[in-house]
């Protein structure tokens, strides 16, 4: 089954650089907002510096909504504090990390957390971003039932050994 994003919000990522206290590290790198549409600058342009911390603007990256993941962009949203999760993944070479993706789902969020050395953190959600997604919530949200599936008490062999029991009378 091909699923395809119904909407993409374009986006652009913008990092923050601290001065490492490690003697490991020089720098501690992390997600600090996502703007709404892109900006005209070219990626990794410093934004500002200012004590041990600069801004850059990351790059671009795009937040693709899907109609099977209505529910946790609703849970989302409904938190009060909606958030977007942004994944960096480690360049080994200048600049450092390249954006790999941002999304509006904590599952794919949390997911993105289990693989590799990748930098995933979480940043406010912009109030344009929160009004699209609320809008095609609102547009694709299917309610769906809670089904509680019975559960399998052993495979045929099983039903055939209870069913034996209950003919011998045990």
């Amino acid at each position: 089954m091909n699923v395809t994003a119904l909407v993409s919000i374009p986006v652009g990522v913008v990092v923050e650089r601290y001065e490492a206290t490690s003697p490991w590290l020089d720098y501690v790198w992390r997600p600090a907002l996502v703007l709404a549409g892109i900006p005209s600058a070219a990626p990794w342009t410093r934004l500002d510096e200012a004590g041990g911390k600069t801004t850059f603007y990351a790059g671009p990256a795009t937040i693709e909504l899907y109609r099977t993941e209505t529910a946790n962009y609703r849970s989302n949203l409904e938190s009060g504090a909606p958030l977007l999760w942004v994944v960096l993944r480690p360049t080994a070479s200048e600049p450092p990390y390249k954006v790999l993706a941002v999304t509006a789902d904590p599952a794919e969020g949390e997911a993105s957390t289990e693989a590799g050395d990748d930098l995933v953190e979480t940043v406010p959600m912009p109030a344009t971003i929160a009004e699209t997604v609320e809008a095609f919530i609102a547009q694709h949200h299917v309610e769906r039932p809670f089904l509680k599936r019975e559960r399998d008490r052993g495979g045929p062999a099983a039903r055939v050994l209870r069913k034996d029991a209950r003919e011998s009378g045990q």
